[in-house]
């Protein structure tokens, strides 16, 4: 696997993840993930495990997708754990990650909820 930049900061994943995208590296999306992480996507379903993200980042990045940078809302932090978010731009309602400390001092997802819609009343 080539030599990616990692991310010191938890908000410096939702770049990482922007610009490896636009690039349409899905391995480089996929380092962004621990290797049992869990995405909640598609949309009403999950997909577990680094290797099975990068394949589903090969499947949609194949249509060449481009991504906006978002402003992240503030980064929750307990210890080695941390809670990102950001207000999409596309009107999914919210994103939200849960990043973990790695031995080395940088960041990765552990849970990845992508996209939600608020519950209509």
């Amino acid at each position: 696997m080539p030599e990616y930049e990692k991310a010191m900061r938890p908000e410096d994943i939702t770049r990482l993840f922007v610009e490896r995208s636009n690039a349409g590296d899905a391995a480089g999306v996929a380092a962004l993930y621990e290797e049992d992480a869990v995405m909640a996507y598609p949309p009403g379903d999950r997909t577990v495990g680094r290797e099975a993200i990068r394949a589903l980042w090969e499947k949609v990045l194949a249509n060449r997708p481009r991504f906006e940078p978002e402003q992240p809302l503030p980064t929750l932090i307990s210890g080695d754990i941390a809670l990102t978010s950001t207000p999409p731009k596309d009107g999914a309602g919210a994103r939200a990650q849960v990043v973990r400390r790695q031995p080395d001092g940088s960041w990765l997802r552990l849970l990845d909820q992508p996209e939600f819609v608020p519950p209509t009343s």
